[in-house]
Parts: C-alpha cells; structure tokens; sequence
C-alpha cells in the first residue's frame, strides 16, 4: 500500500534529518560562544577565542547544510518535513548567528543603525528561505535544484565568518578587530540584497558521491582541498567571494563558458541524467 501525500510530508529520515539537526546544534553553540564572547569583552578581556570558536560553528553548519540535501538526494528521501526543518536550522545557523557575530563585533558602535542593519540580513535571510520553499512547492524538487535564485543564505552566513576569520588572523593576539570590521555593515546590507535577488547561482546539487570524475580533475579537487585546509585563515573567504562574484558574472558569460565553469566545478555530464532520474 502506497502512503497518502499526507503521510508522506510527515516522514522523518534518519540520516537526512540527523545532519539537519548538527546544522541546528551548530548554530545554537555559535550563539552560545558569541553571547560568551560579549561577556569577556565587557569584562576587558580578549574575547578572541570565543569568536574562532562561534566562526568554526558557523562554518561547521555549512557542511552539515552541505550533507543533508547530499544524504536526503542520495536516498530518495526527500520530504516536504525535511525542507521545513532544514529552513528552521538555516535560519538560526545562517540567520541569527551571524547577525549576531557582526553585531557584537562592530554594528553596536552605530547604536539603533547597527541593530537595523541586523535585523535587515536576518529578515532578507527569512524571506529568502520561505521563497525557496514556496518556489520549491510550487515547481517541484527538481526545479528548485538546479539554480538557486538569490544568494543562498548557507554562503552568506560562510562568507561572513570567513572574512571575520580573516580579519582575526590579520589582527592576531589584539582584544578587537581592527579597522577592516568597517567592511561588514556594508556587506551586511549587500549580502541581504543578493539573497533576496533575482540573480541565479548554480546549485551544484547534483555533486554527490555518485559523481564522477576523470583522475586528473579528482586530483586537482584534492590539491584545492589540501590548500583550503594548510591556509584557512584567508582561503574559505576567497572561496566564498569568488562564488559570490561568479553569480554577478554569470549572465554576462556565454553559454558554452558557463557549461565548461560548471561542468568542472559541478556534475559530469554522464552522471547527470543519472542524477536527474534518482
């Protein structure tokens, strides 16, 4: 016997939801570490830890974020209870996290602005996850994942707290970060647009382990991988930007330019159709 649509929205799958739930548990301990982190700055001590920790929080959602949609594809156990959930952890992971972060860093220095300016991000951030919902509703799973429209809010919220880690590292063994944390309102106020855009980034989300890829490309994705690890103080951000500024670019690129960028950087074309029909 079939399970009704009814029952069917209703199913909760393990692994899928698992991942759902370290994204959500991420962003509920980055909250906790920055709430520490203004405790230790109104006592005058260096609240640098306790920010490296909220930001690998932050990052680590994203690679939860990264996992779910991957285990949920993988298995065919897409649901309209997992989309929902994976929203709500997004939205204190990727929503309120990082809002806070750049509040507490920088934006309480311009009082009731500061605090508008965060609020901006969160509601653009909110507003963009239930317009990929109702999009995703509307169109169907497999129409929402091939583009995304908008700056995903996972990349917005990775960006941010890439570019903090950046500016500690340049800043290191000071109490605050130096004058390069004037660059955050202003991408704040950016970012919120993009993401609330009509401007289409590639999804990438048919990359899964079924992927394949010749061995000249499976090495130059290790190489990328090593490098990103050995200098994580700057090159997440400049990963981060470089998407960023490739969805400003994309339209301007031809057709062929854009199959070739994401051919490499996504899916193979064997493997697609395969993806497609899972």
């Amino acid at each position: 016997m079939n399970p009704g649509p009814d029952n069917q929205a209703a199913r909760i799958y393990l692994l899928p939801n698992l991942m759902t739930a370290g994204n959500l548990f991420c962003g509920f301990a980055a909250v906790l570490n920055i709430l520490d982190a203004v405790i230790q700055m109104n006592a005058g001590l260096n609240p640098a830890g306790q920010i490296h920790t909220a930001i690998w929080f932050i990052l680590g959602a994203c690679v939860f974020d990264l996992l779910d949609g991957r285990l949920a594809r993988l298995g065919g156990n897409e649901s309209a209870f997992g989309r929902e959930f994976d929203s709500l952890a997004d939205i204190v992971s990727f929503g309120v996290a990082p809002a806070l972060l750049t509040f507490h860093i920088v934006l309480r220095d311009f009082d009731r602005y500061g605090m508008l300016i965060a609020f901006v991000y969160l509601a653009c951030g909110a507003l963009r996850l239930a317009r990929f919902n109702c999009l995703a509703a509307q169109r169907g799973e497999d129409a929402a994942h091939k583009d995304f429209e908008g700056f995903p809010i996972p990349a917005a919220a990775g960006l941010i707290a890439s570019l903090t880690l950046f500016m500690l590292w340049l800043d290191a063994g000071e109490k605050t970060i130096g004058p390069w944390k004037l660059a955050l309102p202003p991408l704040m106020l950016f970012l919120s647009f993009m993401m609330f855009s009509k401007v289409r980034y590639p999804s990438f989300k048919a990359v899964n382990w079924r992927t394949r890829r010749s061995i000249p490309k499976f090495l130059g994705i290790i190489v990328v991988l090593i490098f990103t690890v050995m200098n994580y103080e700057w090159m997440p951000a400049m990963i981060f930007i470089a998407y960023l500024l490739y969805g400003m670019a994309r339209p301007l690129l031809s057709q062929a330019w854009r199959r070739e960028i994401e051919t490499e950087l996504g899916e193979d074309e064997e493997s697609a159709p395969e993806e497609r029909g899972a």
